[in-house]
């Protein structure tokens, strides 16, 4: 025989605590999540218990849905229980098209943090040379453009660093908010 317990002011503590419960439980079993690089696909660490998401090498996979959506998937999962501070770290050397598209949905995804008074910072690495052509504050709101068109509507607050690299060593930095 089931029992229903009727919805009141009396069990309304006992319901918080389920709850409670099952959302630690949620928390506990949602964990990181890491792709090793091969020569086609980025090294892919998801952090959730610092906030860091890292991609790094070249990103140039044959089939670039099986490497970002389950990473899509994470970030989905993510931005419902986010940390104050979000780094999403984008050294990719070279990327393909459809890893482009990838990256504007995760971006897309993570513009929905839900808090204002949390941060997203995108740091963007470049080569040296790269870097050195942004003459101006222009220069680097030309570069951007695709960035904060994504990015415009966020509702946590953002920011962009744009690293200078040499041999993958930062030579220098700027920051950039939106």
């Amino acid at each position: 025989m089931t029992k229903v317990f009727p919805l009141s002011a009396t069990n309304s503590k006992f319901e918080a605590d389920i709850f409670k419960y099952f959302r630690q439980k949620m928390n506990s079993a949602f964990s990181n999540y890491s792709l090793e690089q091969t020569p086609k696909t980025p090294q892919i660490d998801l952090n959730q218990n610092s906030g860091e998401l890292i991609l790094s090498g070249k990103s140039i996979p044959e089939n670039a849905a099986r490497i970002y959506e389950p990473v899509l998937d994470w970030v989905r999962s993510y931005v419902l229980n986010a940390k104050p501070i979000t780094n999403l770290r984008l050294n990719l050397e070279y990327f393909n098209t459809a890893s482009m598209m990838w990256l504007s949905r995760i971006l897309s995804v993570l513009k929905k943090i839900q808090d204002p008074e949390y941060i997203l910072y995108v740091h963007l690495y470049m080569p040296v040379e790269e870097y050195d052509e942004m003459n101006d504050i222009e220069d680097i709101k030309d570069a951007l453009i695709p960035v904060r068109d994504i990015l415009q509507d966020a509702t946590p607050c953002v920011g962009i660093k744009l690293y200078a690299t040499n041999n993958s060593e930062v030579i220098k930095d700027a920051l950039v908010f939106i």
